[in-house]
């Protein structure tokens, strides 16, 4: 069995080089000297090392197609691989952001069609594709309704935003970047908005109310139209926070339950590569009152007698580009492949598993782990708590641990903050019924291990490349001029 993978630095040997490049085809220049340095301290390694090294590497992670992973919130869904075969069609990967439009029409026509069919999923009459991910779709979101609101509007003192105690961090990281005031609203007995602590804060100072539905405690918030209105009634708008989207699709639309604009993550509900497997994609849809205020420019068609073409046009009232370029192209031909390979049956289909899975599991967890909201109907996901009778000095922690044991991902932990100990499960609808019965029959299993050899779980992971890390005092990490050869 191999020990530990050295760090790329500890494998370095002065005058190996893992690169040959080509013959130089154009005049040298030198460097200017105020960019030169005396020492570049980068590794240097022969190409076989390099290659065997991140190789090794790779095999010490774990992913979505080695197992199961279910990340509450996060949609850790498999990714299905005709979507990576159309990304690397030639005609898609080997164009350039900056051809002239006329050169590039096929993708143009994919992000226009990908924008319609968005907006047709979620009800809205626009979208932009250019976000990068979901807390970059939501910045975007936000400041279209600052800017509707402020300059469109002409109610520059409205300037708090309203946010459940359940959201994700980037919903008041988002209000606060954008100048705004965040004003937590607490959720009720049932897991949904309390509407009467709602109405304390509804006068002309607000600005929105940013809401995840179903919301992180995989709950569809019973009184939804009412909160809706509620502040559209006090001169609000209603930002939806697309995460959740899985358990929606084709089901319900967002615009027809009161948002005004909503992002959409592309690497969570639409199967692209999520996190550490590929860049994101946070596209933004808005109703036709925010429409001109989205970034731009965006894909827009003009109709001739013959033929269509595709034309780039900025929104007449745009809030200005939020990303380079057009936005993560490879990520929209995967998503739009997805959406084409299924259909719109498909994608209803796609969330009524999701849903199923995440009621099936959530009955059989609860009968060994608390789920303080079961005596719900949960949508896409569903919170339980980390707490074994029996085994009181054991924590979430201990227990997402021993699962890395049982080879599986550790669930969203300590998330949302509303809930002790919270292990927040999401199976996807991408997962069979006997990876949901191995996983419950786990989580059981660690509940008699708790109770009988907590020790187990205190030292745990056993089994897996990286033992127990020192994740209280984060100070011990070494500094940078610790790693070999950055002396």
């Amino acid at each position: 069995m191999r020990g530990p993978e050295p760090t790329i630095y500890e494998i370095s040997s002065p005058g190996r080089r893992g690169y040959t490049l080509p013959e130089l085809d154009v005049p040298e220049s030198d460097i200017p000297e105020e960019f030169l340095r005396d020492r570049l301290l980068l590794p240097e390694v022969a190409e076989v090392d390099l290659v065997r090294h991140f190789v090794r590497l790779s095999q010490k992670n774990f992913g979505v197609d080695l197992g199961f992973y279910p990340l509450g919130s996060c949609t850790m869904k498999y990714n299905p691989k005709v979507n990576e075969v159309a990304a690397r069609l030639p005609g898609f990967t080997k164009i350039h952001p900056l051809q002239d439009p006329a050169t590039v029409q096929g993708a143009m026509q994919l992000m226009y069609e990908l924008q319609t069919y968005l907006a047709e999923i979620t009800g809205f009459a626009a979208t932009t594709l250019q976000p990068a991910a979901g807390a970059h779709g939501e910045l975007t979101g936000v400041l279209m309704m600052r800017k509707l609101i402020h300059e469109g509007r002409g109610e520059p003192h409205r300037t708090k935003v309203l946010v459940p105690d359940s959201a994700h961090g980037t919903n008041p990281a988002t209000t606060t970047m954008s100048g705004l005031q965040v004003v937590e609203i607490p959720s009720d007995k049932r897991g949904n908005v309390d509407l009467n602590e709602l109405k304390k804060h509804l006068d002309d100072t607000v600005l929105g109310f940013m809401l995840t539905n179903p919301n992180t405690l995989g709950l569809f918030d019973e009184h939804l139209l009412e909160l809706t209105h509620l502040v559209h009634e006090a001169g609000g708008l209603m930002y939806g926070d697309g995460a959740n989207l899985n358990a929606l699709l084709g089901i319900t639309k967002p615009a027809d339950l009161g948002f005004d604009v909503m992002h959409i993550n592309l690497h969570k509900t639409f199967s692209t590569p999520h996190g550490g497997g590929g860049p994101g994609s946070g596209p933004v849809v808005c109703t036709e009152e925010l429409a001109p205020y989205l970034p731009g420019p965006i894909v827009d068609v003009e109709e001739h007698d013959d033929h269509v073409h595709y034309i780039w046009k900025m929104p007449e009232h745009s809030i200005g580009r939020v990303k380079a370029f057009w936005g993560n192209f490879g990520v929209m031909v995967k998503a739009y492949t997805y959406i084409r390979m299924l259909g719109a049956q498909g994608l209803r289909e796609v969330a009524e598993n999701a849903v199923l899975n995440a009621n099936y599991l959530q009955a059989l967890v609860k009968k060994t782990y608390p789920v303080p909201y079961g005596f719900r109907t949960c949508m896409h996901e569903f919170v339980a708590q980390g707490k074994i009778e029996g085994a009181e000095d054991v924590r979430a922690l201990d227990i997402a641990k021993r699962l890395i044991d049982y080879g599986f991902h550790p669930p969203t932990m300590y998330f949302p903050l509303i809930v002790p100990e919270a292990l927040m499960i999401e199976p996807t609808e991408t997962e069979s019924k006997q990876t949901l019965d191995a996983f419950a029959e786990a989580l059981e299993r660690i509940a008699e291990e708790a109770r009988t050899q907590p020790e187990l779980l205190k030292t745990a992971p056993h089994e897996a490349p990286v033992r127990r890390l020192d994740e209280v005092r984060a100070a011990r990490y070494p500094k940078l001029k610790d790693v070999p050869g950055m002396e």
